[in-house]
Parts: C-alpha cells; sequence; structure tokens
C-alpha cells in the first residue's frame, strides 16, 4: 500500500484501495462494552460466574497434535529398521520440566521449563462422529456442535464476542491470526466454522493469516485527509446500505453490518492498531518469536491482548497433509513441529507473566484429535482408516512416527487464568489403547470451563429461529472445578 503516498495515483485507485481496507477491516468485530443481560439473550436463570480471566488466547495446533510425541510421552523406541509397529507408542523420549515428576516429551525443552505456570489435561476426549474428518472434528471443537446443524453456529470466539466485547472498547474483539481461508485444502471446511455464524458480522473474527502483514489491514489510505476518509467511510455505508444484496439479509443482519464498518472505521482511526505492527517492537523481543509464522502470531497476540482485545485464536495453520497432520514422515514432521512451538509458547507465557498479564489471561493450547501408530478413532471404531500407508514394521523413516487419527485420549494446556499451576489432571493409558482412563473430560465441558473462566454460564443461550441454542451444546456442559486455582 505504498503507492497510496503517490500524489500521482488516481483518484479512482485511492477509491477503490479504500473499499477494499474497509471490507477487510469491517471484520474487525468489536462489541463495546457489551451489558450482561443481551437483546435476544433467553433468560434461563443461568448466572453468568466471576471471571477468572479477562482474555483469552487459543494455540490451535489443527491437524492433531499427537499426545504421546508431544505432552503425554509413553514408552520410547528409537528408530530402528524392524521395529514393530505396534511397538511404537512414542517416539521422542521424555525429559523433565519444572514441575517435579511430569514429564513431557524432548524438543518442547522451553515449554517444559514454564510448565509450572500450566495445568495440563491429559484425558481430553473426542466422538468419532461417524468419520473421523478433521474438519468435521474442527468444526464441532471451534463451535461446540456436530456438523451439520440447522442454524450457522458462532466459533467459540464470537460467543465472547457477543457476549462481553472487547476489553478496549476500540479494539476487535475477537481476531483469528495465522489460518489462510483461501488457497488451501478444505477451505470451505475452515470458513464454515471460522465466523460468527447467526451472531451477525459485527461479531466474527478479524482474520489475518501473516501475522507480518497485520499492520497493513488496519492502516488507512495514507494520501486521504482525515475529512476525505471519514466522507468516504459515509459513501461506503450507503453503498451497502443499498446493495442489490439487501433484500436477501435481514434486518438484524444488515444493522450488524453497518455496525461492523463503524467499527472497523473507529480501529483504522485510533492510535490502537499500532498493536497489529510487530515490527514496533523490540528487536531482541522480537527475535524471541520470529522463528517462523507461528512464532510471529504469538508475538501479536501478546500485543493484541495488551491492546484490549478479548479472545485471540493463533494457530500453526491446517493445510491437509502438512503440519500437524502426519500422515507420513511422523517424527520428522514432529520435530520440525517441536522447533516451531516451543520457543513462542514459552515466550508468550514468560511475556504475558513479566507483563503482570497471565493472571488474567487463558491461553489454551489444543488440537481437533491425537494419533497413534495403530489405531483409528477408538478401539471398536468404524471409521475409515486415514494412513497413507499400512505396515507391519518400520523399514524407514517415513513409517517411524504416529499416522492415525485417535479421538481416545488428547492433551490440553492451559496457562494462567485462573488454572491451577504445575497441575496435571486425569490420564491416559501406559499401553495401546492409549485412552482417557482417569477423569475424561468432553469438548462440552471443556468448553464449559474456559466459558467459565471468562464469566460466562455454560448454560447461556439465545433465541434462535424460535428455540433456544446455547453456549454448550444443549446447555449441558459442566466445568471442571478441579482445575481452578
Amino acid at each position: 500500500m505504498q503507492f497510496l503516498n503517490d500524489s500521482s495515483v488516481p483518484e479512482s485507485v485511492l477509491r477503490r484501495d479504500f473499499l477494499r481496507t474497509m471490507a477487510a477491516a469491517s471484520t474487525a468485530a468489536l462489541a463495546a462494552s457489551a451489558p450482561r443481560q443481551l437483546r435476544g439473550e433467553v433468560n434461563l436463570n443461568a448466572v453468568h460466574p466471576r471471571p477468572t480471566a479477562d482474555a483469552c488466547i487459543l494455540i490451535w495446533m489443527g491437524g492433531g497434535m499427537a499426545a504421546p510425541d508431544t505432552f503425554d510421552p509413553k514408552h520410547y523406541e528409537p528408530f530402528r529398521v524392524g521395529l514393530p509397529v505396534k511397538d511404537m507408542l512414542s517416539t521422542f523420549p521424555a525429559i523433565d520440566t519444572a514441575v517435579s515428576g511430569l514429564k513431557i516429551c524432548e524438543g518442547l525443552e522451553q515449554i517444559a521449563s514454564v510448565m509450572d505456570r500450566a495445568t495440563l489435561i491429559r484425558s481430553a476426549v473426542q466422538p468419532d462422529l461417524g468419520s473421523i474428518l478433521h474438519s468435521r472434528h474442527q468444526y464441532h471443537w471451534h463451535t461446540g456442535y456436530v456438523p451439520p446443524q440447522t442454524v450457522a453456529c458462532p466459533h467459540i470466539g464470537s460467543w465472547m464476542a457477543r457476549i462481553l466485547g472487547s476489553v478496549n472498547p476500540v479494539m476487535p474483539a475477537f481476531v483469528n491470526v495465522g489460518q489462510r481461508l483461501e488457497g488451501v485444502g478444505e477451505s470451505e471446511e475452515l470458513k464454515a466454522f471460522t465466523t460468527a455464524g447467526f451472531f451477525g458480522s459485527e461479531f466474527g473474527p478479524m482474520n489475518l493469516p501473516f501475522p507480518e502483514d497485520a499492520a497493513q489491514s488496519v492502516r488507512p489510505p495514507g494520501a486521504m485527509t482525515s475529512d476525505r476518509f471519514s466522507s468516504r467511510n459515509k459513501l461506503f455505508r450507503r453503498l451497502v446500505d443499498q446493495s442489490p444484496q439487501r433484500e436477501f439479509m435481514s434486518d438484524y443482519q444488515q444493522e450488524s453490518m453497518l455496525r461492523s464498518l463503524d467499527n472497523a472505521y473507529r480501529l483504522l482511526s485510533s492510535k490502537d492498531r499500532e498493536a497489529f505492527d510487530i515490527s514496533l517492537e523490540p528487536e531482541e523481543s522480537r527475535k524471541l518469536y520470529d522463528n517462523s509464522r507461528f512464532g510471529r502470531g504469538c508475538l501479536l497476540a501478546r500485543r493484541l491482548v495488551e491492546a484490549g482485545t478479548r479472545f485471540v485464536e493463533v494457530t500453526t495453520e491446517y493445510v491437509p497433509f502438512l503440519h500437524w497432520d502426519t500422515h507420513a514422515n511422523g517424527h520428522e514432521t514432529l520435530a520440525r513441529m517441536h522447533s516451531e512451538m516451543d520457543q513462542p509458547i514459552a515466550q508468550l507465557i514468560r511475556d504475558l507473566e513479566l507483563r503482570g498479564l497471565l493472571d488474567r489471561t487463558l491461553v489454551v493450547i489444543a488440537s481437533e484429535f491425537s494419533r497413534d501408530a495403530l489405531i483409528e478413532g477408538v478401539p471398536g471404531s468404524n471409521a475409515a482408516d486415514q494412513a497413507t500407508e499400512r505396515v507391519e514394521a518400520v523399514s524407514e523413516m517415513k513409517h517411524y512416527g504416529l499416522h492415525r487419527h485417535f479421538t481416545g485420549g488428547t492433551n490440553v494446556v492451559m496457562f494462567g487464568g485462573g488454572m491451577k499451576r504445575g497441575f496435571v489432571y486425569g490420564r491416559t493409558a501406559d499401553q495401546r489403547p492409549l485412552i482417557a482412563v482417569e477423569n475424561p473430560v468432553s469438548i462440552a465441558d471443556l468448553h464449559a470451563t474456559i466459558m467459565t473462566a471468562m464469566g460466562i454460564s455454560p448454560q447461556a443461550g439465545f433465541d434462535i429461529e424460535g428455540r433456544p441454542f446455547y453456549v454448550t451444546q444443549d446447555g449441558k456442559g459442566q466445568a471442571v472445578k478441579e482445575l481452578f486455582a
């Protein structure tokens, strides 16, 4: 957008660029200081709890993060030709952490050093959903509902945007960092849950796939005066209001769209937009995060929460057969993922703590399911095997790793936000199948725990098309009280 400072650029180009800028920024869905009892909220006698967190950062390991090769190490067998696949539980040895007796996998040494600030859930579980597919499970995790549904389900971040708004009313309430929604496999499926659903566009995410470019998303056209910028905003509002698509939108959706434009204009006109510019971070601090796009996303998340954003999701990015989607070359891929996640996550926790923000910021590390070398789903599942190659024994390095989708026992790590420190909850079996054998935690109960920490009742709901729709599935989610300090 540097060309906008060139006075030789035609007026029509400036106008088109302004419209593009406003359209992109209109996804910055802030809900300023929403009251606790909202229009349309179903009165279920649900009392919102006292929050233990003001903001939430979801670190999303899209693709299926293998618990036995990250936070729940089992028996380790090093690579060797002829290794029986049935003996392959973990492909990384266990290392000590800052918590006596607690071990996680080699390659996560920096995270190990901050585990004394964490609650580790080792017994999260997911259903097979008939077929164990990333898109279905990611939809389920992010919305709490199994697709398909008769209504568009809001993302967990949109629930927070709708009920709580932003901490700072200028900042967007919900920002999604690191995930492209165009040009990648399963893009339409990803779009299906990366929305505010029936809440309307003002509560949807501001999508920033490349954190290093985030500042461009909130930069008004440089060649315009503030008066011209304001007049262009009014023109754009009028164009939206008079659009031929207007007849296909409900009054609520139309009003929501216009409010989102107002919110975007307010952000683009504010100095608070500097939070999006990670180049303003001191160089020595930036170097601690800048080992990958994911690392830069963690830095951006810290800056956004510091500036008053309510919910930020940072992802390693889900792309089929890449990153955590380890259908082949599992061990080598996991070694790379360890190196990309270890330093940035640990530094995020240290930085939040240093700034006095960790106690009131809930950081959650999660994935749609775990992985196993042999079993697809859970024992007895009829799910189709997703492994690209079936072998009985390891004959080359590409066979060494955990390649199959496993829903019987998954890890979730929580830092800050009122959770206990240095605490482990639940347990999986030490021998295959590595299912949760102690204190299983469903997605509904996990969401209830997160929402309770944020001061939202798990039984809260809204009237949608004449029936109640709840923040946890059917309003049945129960917070795991043992996790709270």
